[in-house]
């Protein structure tokens, strides 16, 4: 596809998304409890829908054609600036969470902890917009986003004025990633064009971050912001405590970017590996990290409930999570035979033990070898073992993939399967699909820990000697 005429389909693509917002988005006023065929057969059910599909299969396309070949930098932000601009403007897509987001904040400014309880105890004034499973648990969220999320409310007072400035810092979040990722890029050998258009260019950015304003928006900035800080200035203490804390304040607004702050203590080595160097350049960044969560968090007046509450995340269950589909098939297995078997807690908790094990494993070969490209697979490994999957979640390490890996052609599938997962008004696909999903989920799982196994026993297996040879 010529360039011109993949951006303009690309902004035709975003457009219909955007009339998909103002025609069934996660409005307000619309219905929590709704599945595929009541969207179908209500108001322009059909209409909606077609909308909404060829608005995402026509910037997928686009995005998709120019992985490899986007021609610069400044090409690529123009771009992605004109496909953002219909959804700027336009209600939410895709999720309710800003609605929560809002609630948190008016509970905070209220003068409650919303790590104690949920929204529906102040109670909200726009509690009717947050999905019913959201409104009586704590919030999941770091410190620094309830600060943020407190201030949006007194400075509005108004639902639409928070989701406008939820909106605003989604940008600033996303403006920061522009100007950070072409420095990580070139630091790890990448082109930086095609640094910003994986990252920044495909349907989950504009949806979910842009339109959903989520929160991921300013954590993945502040992540890569971090990350491009420490390539660009090893070995110097100053800007590596200035790393530390963008990332320790990166983790404050949500844990999982603290995953990196190993590898970025790594990465802030001058010359080989050793504890003595890592203490001596690592520690820095470790120390500013450690003091902007501590910072924020007491600032804030709050104490570490955020870190109980991201185990409400598993109340929600779907099959795209490998975990939670391994979990639901072993219950359709067992179904034949009489038995009725809750098998999440169990392989929800293997996920996490494997987890723990896959995340000190990437750290100990990230020692030395390319430990952003390491840390860039850790984030990757916890979306993947964590016992929820939100299509937005695949943000946290696409971005340093983005940057940092060589072969973009999997993260890339992925993003685009990711895109599909939901419709415009927040309804999950997974939710109605599991007796299908499931399974071919727990197939992929079998198939990747095969190829790994294999890869792996290959990788230790001893180089013949051919005769002749010394």
């Amino acid at each position: 596809m010529p360039l011109h005429l993949a951006r303009w389909t690309g902004l035709a693509g975003s457009t219909l998304l955007a009339v998909a917002a103002f025609v069934g988005g996660a409005l307000p006023s619309s219905p929590h409890k709704v599945n595929p065929l009541s969207i179908w057969l209500g108001p322009n059910g059909p209409l909606l829908i077609a909308i909404w599909f060829v608005g995402l299969g026509l910037m997928s396309y686009a995005w998709w054609t120019l992985r490899d070949r986007v021609p610069s930098a400044r090409w690529a932000l123009v771009t992605v600036g004109l496909w953002l601009v219909p959804l700027l403007v336009a209600p939410p897509l895709g999720s309710r969470d800003v609605y929560a987001y809002a609630c948190q904040g008016a509970t905070y400014a209220a003068g409650f902890s919303p790590y104690e309880q949920g929204v529906s105890t102040l109670p909200c004034p726009w509690l009717e917009t947050v999905s019913p499973i959201w409104r009586d648990t704590p919030a999941p969220y770091g410190p620094l986003f309830v600060l943020l999320a407190g201030a949006v409310v007194k400075v509005t007072g108004s639902l639409v004025g928070s989701i406008v400035l939820f909106r605003l810092f989604a940008l600033a979040g996303l403006g920061l990633a522009a100007a950070c990722l072409p420095v990580l890029a070139r630091r790890c050998g990448v082109p930086a064009g095609r640094a910003l258009w994986l990252a920044l260019g495909s349907p989950l950015v504009g949806v979910h971050l842009v339109s959903g304003a989520h929160n991921d928006a300013l954590m993945v900035g502040l992540l890569v912001a971090g990350l491009a800080l420490v390539a660009s200035r090893p070995g110097r203490p100053g800007p590596l405590v200035a790393a530390g804390v963008v990332l320790g304040l990166a983790g404050a607004l949500k844990a999982t970017a603290l995953v990196v702050v190993p590898f970025a203590a790594l990465a802030a080595i001058v010359g080989a590996y050793s504890v003595r160097a890592l203490v001596r350049d690592g520690g820095w960044v470790a120390g500013g990290a450690l003091a902007a969560v501590a910072g924020t968090t007491f600032g804030a007046g709050l104490d570490f409930g955020w870190i109980s509450g991201l185990a409400r995340g598993g109340d929600v269950i779907a099959w795209t999570s490998p975990p939670t589909a391994v979990g639901q098939t072993v219950g359709y297995l067992a179904l034949p035979f009489g038995w009725h078997v809750d098998a999440l807690p169990v392989t929800r908790g293997i996920g996490m033990g494997v987890l723990a094990l896959v995340l000190v494993w990437l750290w100990w070969r990230a020692r030395t070898r390319e430990p952003l490209w390491h840390a860039a697979l850790a984030l990757t490994a916890t979306v993947a073992l964590a016992p929820l999957f939100h299509p937005w979640y695949w943000m946290w390490p696409l971005a340093v993939l983005a940057a940092t890996a060589r072969r973009t052609g999997w993260f890339a599938v992925v993003t685009l399967l990711s895109s599909f997962l939901l419709l415009p008004d927040g309804t999950g696909l997974a939710r109605y699909s599991k007796t299908a999903g499931a399974p071919m989920m727990t197939l992929v799982v079998i198939v990747v820990t095969v190829r790994l196994v294999r890869s792996a026993r290959v990788g230790r297996r001893p180089a013949t000697v051919e005769a002749g040879d010394g």
